[in-house]
């Protein structure tokens, strides 16, 4: 291989949800060595697209109908690498059976990802450097879906003022609205672009653009005041100090 030549991994996404296809369709798009080939929702239609196209890396969900990952595994006989992709660890067992390259639990942030797809890349290409990926976190733009009740809800990322975590649900207040979500606050906080949001609290997620002032351990974004918890403090005015021009 010429080494002027990045090398790229083929790669695949195969699962039955829409929302979770476009969510990895978004992160491999921001990663330089990752060409994606297809997706699919239906694991048969994906093995017969690989009997006659060569895949390097497919991400894979665990449980579909027709063929779940464990069996889609079997049939694929260790023909592509495998990250697996699912809601669940319970499987997490069956994955490493089949000697996946890494397991990662929806919904899955953009490092996290981007640390699966690394490793995929060494094992393809040892002793080779990944390109790292430019502008993964935009400072502006962007959206993540939200289960509210039956249905999955679109929150624009620019709309968000903070996020506070209550008894049995989060709440998301935006500048127009209150969502009310049952995902828990680690959730969000992985999914969020770290460049723009920051837990300042057990509680609390805020958005970093929106804060009106600081004053000793208490953040005012519009007219709510939102304490800092003691554990966060130290990292969060490190991350002011490597904000300021």
């Amino acid at each position: 291989m010429n080494e002027n030549v990045p090398a790229m991994l083929q790669c695949m996404v195969i699962d039955d949800e829409p929302l979770a296809i476009q969510l990895l369709v978004n992160h491999i798009g921001k990663v330089p060595f990752l060409q994606l080939a297809g997706t699919f929702n239906n694991p048969m239609e994906a093995l017969l697209h690989i009997n006659t196209n060569p895949i390097d890396l497919i991400f894979l969900d665990i449980q579909m109908p027709q063929l779940n990952g464990v069996q889609f595994m079997q049939l694929l006989q260790n023909r592509a690498q495998v990250i697996v992709t699912s809601a669940y660890d319970k499987y997490a067992i069956d994955g490493f059976e089949h000697n996946v390259v890494d397991y990662m639990i929806k919904p899955i942030a953009f490092e996290r990802f981007y640390k699966a797809a690394e490793k995929a890349y060494n094992l393809k290409n040892p002793g080779q450097k990944a390109e790292q990926p430019k502008d993964a976190y935009p400072a502006t733009g962007g959206y993540i879906f939200v289960k509210v009740e039956t249905k999955m809800v679109r929150v624009e990322l620019d709309d968000i003022l903070f996020i506070e975590g209550l008894k049995n649900y989060v709440s998301i207040q935006t500048k127009t609205q209150r969502i009310i979500t049952l995902q828990v606050m680690k959730q969000l906080e992985e999914i969020l672009p770290p460049n723009r949001f920051v837990r300042v609290h057990k509680s609390y997620i805020i958005a970093l653009d929106k804060i009106t002032s600081i004053e000793r351990q208490e953040i005012t974004i519009k007219d709510r005041i939102i304490p800092i918890g003691i554990t966060y403090q130290e990292q969060f005015f490190k991350l002011l100090e490597t904000r300021k021009p």
